[in-house]
């Protein structure tokens, strides 16, 4: 595994540097906005993980990981923050973190979080390319279908674009079970493999991104049901 360390303290780099040695991982720094940004730019195919803080000179994390997000939608991002601010942190899930960590944070948990995000992002890539052409779908319904072999999503037959690992995972475990309504704790359970300490916010965050890309191919099909949380229900749609 490769990643991109994007932080402007450098004693936390070189001490997470020291981690990643240990666990054999080559790793790369940048320690401003700019640099992130060109640094990535040139070397993203190499590129399995990003590590992004928020206050960055030059230029802001939110606009580094929308930058990101133009060369590579897929990219596993995990935003590092010393804000508590609960807008900062959904609006970073939004412009498309997958997880983030509150600083201070512990190295240990910090490394457990990028082994299951990238334990999810790697499976995802080995089945796209075992097969590249979907035979069958695993999950189906009336105007929905989803092979979880090529990571391929389609509603009314028109392929839904640009689908992170984690969105990908939340829309099929919604989509399995239609019409079931999910909670928030269920959906972090069933989606994310570790604790998130009853942090609804990042599925909220989540099911908006997941809505934008799905609802440019097609009507709304993830309704909120207030009070409880989330179903998928595309029995309404006409055709």
């Amino acid at each position: 595994m490769k990643i991109l360390m994007i932080e402007d303290n450098q004693s936390v780099c070189e001490m997470m540097g020291m981690f990643f040695k240990k666990e054999k991982w080559d790793a790369e720094f940048a320690y401003d906005g700019e640099a992130a940004v060109e640094v990535y730019e040139k070397d993203h195919e190499t590129i399995d993980i990003v590590l992004l803080d928020l206050n960055l000179p030059k230029k802001d994390g939110m606009q580094v990981a929308a930058d990101i997000r133009r060369v590579s939608p897929t990219v596993p991002i995990i935003m590092l923050t010393a804000r508590d601010s609960e807008s900062d942190q959904v609006l970073g899930l939004e412009m498309g973190a997958d997880d983030y960590v509150t600083k201070p944070f512990s190295p240990i948990t910090l490394i457990a979080r990028i082994k299951a995000l990238y334990r999810r992002a790697q499976l995802g890539q080995i089945t796209q390319r075992a097969s590249k052409v979907a035979s069958d779908f695993d999950v189906q319904t009336a105007h929905f279908k989803m092979n979880v072999k090529t990571r391929e999503a389609f509603l009314n037959d028109k392929q839904i674009h640009d689908l992170t690992p984690k969105e990908f995972d939340l829309l099929k475990a919604l989509a399995s079970k239609p019409k079931q309504v999910f909670t928030r704790e269920q959906l972090l359970q069933l989606v994310w493999n570790y604790e998130f300490y009853g942090d609804e916010r990042t599925v909220d965050a989540h099911i908006k991104k997941l809505r934008q890309k799905m609802e440019k191919v097609g009507p709304k099909v993830i309704q909120t049901v207030w009070g409880v949380g989330y179903k998928f229900d595309d029995s309404d749609i006409e055709g």
